[in-house]
């Protein structure tokens, strides 16, 4: 039996029958062991063009290389797509053509764009259905597909060890890492070539273009998925151990929660200044974002309440309250209220101190007016308020609305008390934190993060609306802006904006390596 397609199947004793799914094994080594195991000498011989076996090679690299990157979550891809043998096989068959021709018409150049094309935007690109993704699937057939991949004076490597890894490793007698394509020569040959590589346990993220931090990033994001089911598996009855019951446990932190709810604005005068004020678009953000927080509020004081009386039996415990109470329990952020609250990772103590910052945010917004440096993750939608300047700013100037853009600039304010006055065209905005990458605060570019260090805050960002046809910009990446750290899923949802950030690499190094912006993070 197998999951090729074929015509010769009758439907109905496939319906009837137990399917198997087998995963993609893991590591590089065993991936590509596996690609080649479905190629035969055959299919090596039957293209006469000298590049196809080099470049067969390279599309099982690619293709490990693609499912591989899966395991490092939202850093390698931010959404889990499900590559399979049909991609690799297609892409092979595609490759054999287009090399057969160009020998047979005897064409000294290869049309690299058409394979990059076909095999990074078609086969494997009509599975992305994310936009960063994509880039990350072109990026890779741009690093891999070409004549470089010839180069008698460069050779080529996917990825070696630097000298001083080199020497090393050579101090200790570790051989050092060079995953490199083989001479030229028959299907053993390149077996072999694929059982000299490192195996999972010496496999590093570099070699898919990651940082090494990547690894650590993994195995934290392994652990607290482990912490977190361990906390769902808690037995809900408390034992006889003389403490407090579970009941009492959750009506005291019911009623901590509840004396740290603030006190409500009063929006019927704010609705009186916005038509005073001629409805300016900022100040309709703030009426917004007031209702939606006195929204929040209001949810979260009545289900306290109603959670403490279900708790000495004055209601009945609905499966709301009694879901609400297992949060509050558990530490979590209740399911109820996270509907009303800005996207968050944040568990329960964490989010009551994010809670009562954006109070703090709203009450000086609408004593002094707009902040002179906006914390954007403080705001329940915070695309509102970059798109009531970007119509300010239109109607200031009379620009048209669809040919006006956002362009981004850090500064070298690590501070909101740096600042001295509010921008006029734009808005400066804090609490931005670095995925990926790190940043010279003094040169003001893009750096490789140190060892350790996964996420760092970012100085400053200044947000200037400007027309499309002035933006001119060189040595920068556009760097998406996400909410939270989960990034976002093939709807779209998360993701804010993108930002220019500076750099004296070349773009796709830090594309392969997965840098983002991200609002807030789950401490």
């Amino acid at each position: 039996m197998t999951t090729d397609p074929t015509d010769r199947m009758p439907i109905g004793v496939l319906q009837r029958s137990l399917k198997v799914v087998t995963e993609p094994p893991n590591g590089l080594r065993l991936n590509m062991l596996a690609s080649y195991s479905k190629v035969t000498d055959d299919t090596l011989t039957s293209c006469p063009h000298e590049a196809f076996k080099p470049c067969v090679f390279v599309l099982a690299f690619f293709h490990a290389v693609v499912q591989e990157r899966r395991k490092y979550g939202k850093v390698g891809w931010n959404v889990k797509y499900d590559f399979n043998d049909s991609d690799f096989s297609v892409s092979i068959r595609l490759l054999d053509n287009y090399l057969t021709q160009a020998h047979t018409n005897g064409d000294q150049t290869i049309p690299w764009d058409t394979l990059r094309y076909l095999t990074g935007e078609v086969m494997y690109g009509g599975r992305v259905t994310d936009d960063c993704d994509r880039r990350i699937v072109e990026t890779y057939m741009q690093e891999y597909l070409g004549d470089f991949l010839f180069d008698t004076f460069q050779p080529f490597h996917f990825f070696e060890d630097s000298a001083e890894e080199r020497e090393r490793k050579a101090s200790k007698g570790i051989a050092p890492v060079d995953y490199k394509i083989p001479a030229l020569g028959g299907r053993d040959a390149y077996i072999r070539e694929i059982e000299s590589m490192p195996g999972i346990d010496s496999q590093t993220p570099e070699v898919f273009g990651l940082h090494p931090n990547a690894e650590i990033d993994y195995l934290t994001n392994a652990s607290k998925s482990l912490w977190s089911d361990l906390i769902n598996l808690q037995p809900r009855q408390a034992g006889g151990g003389g403490g407090i019951t579970r009941e009492e446990y959750i009506s005291n932190i019911a009623t901590d929660v509840e004396s740290k709810i603030p006190p409500f604005f009063d929006l019927n005068k704010l609705r009186k200044e916005l038509e005073a004020d001629g409805f300016s678009p900022v100040f309709v953000v703030l009426v917004q974002e007031l209702e939606r927080w006195e929204k929040l509020n209001i949810r979260m004081s009545k289900s306290l309440g109603l959670l403490k009386k279900a708790l000495v039996g004055e209601i009945a415990m609905s499966n709301d309250l009694d879901a609400l109470g297992t949060n509050l329990f558990n530490g979590q952020l209740p399911d109820m209220w996270r509907k009303l609250t800005p996207q968050t990772d944040k568990m329960l103590g964490s989010w009551i101190t994010f809670h009562t910052k954006r109070q703090t945010q709203y009450a000086g917004w609408v004593a002094d007016g707009e902040p002179k440096v906006m914390w954007l993750s403080g705001l329940s939608i915070p695309e509102t308020y970059t798109a009531a300047l970007v119509q300010t700013t239109c109607r200031r100037y009379g620009w048209p609305l669809d040919k006006t853009t956002l362009y981004t600039k850090v500064t070298k304010y690590t501070s909101p008390s740096q600042v001295s006055e509010r921008m006029t065209d734009g808005c400066y905005v804090s609490g931005l934190y670095l995925e990926g990458a790190a940043w010279n605060v003094e040169e003001q570019f893009l750096i490789r993060q140190p060892p350790k260090v996964l996420v760092q805050e970012m100085p400053i960002l200044m947000i200037i609306p400007v027309e499309l046809n002035k933006l001119k910009l060189h040595g920068t990446i556009r760097v998406p802006m996400y909410i939270t750290q989960q990034r976002r899923n093939a709807m779209g949802v998360g993701m804010m904006m993108e930002c220019d950030l500076d750099t004296r690499e070349h773009p796709s190094h830090w594309v392969l390596q997965g840098v983002a912006l991200c609002q807030n993070t789950d401490t």
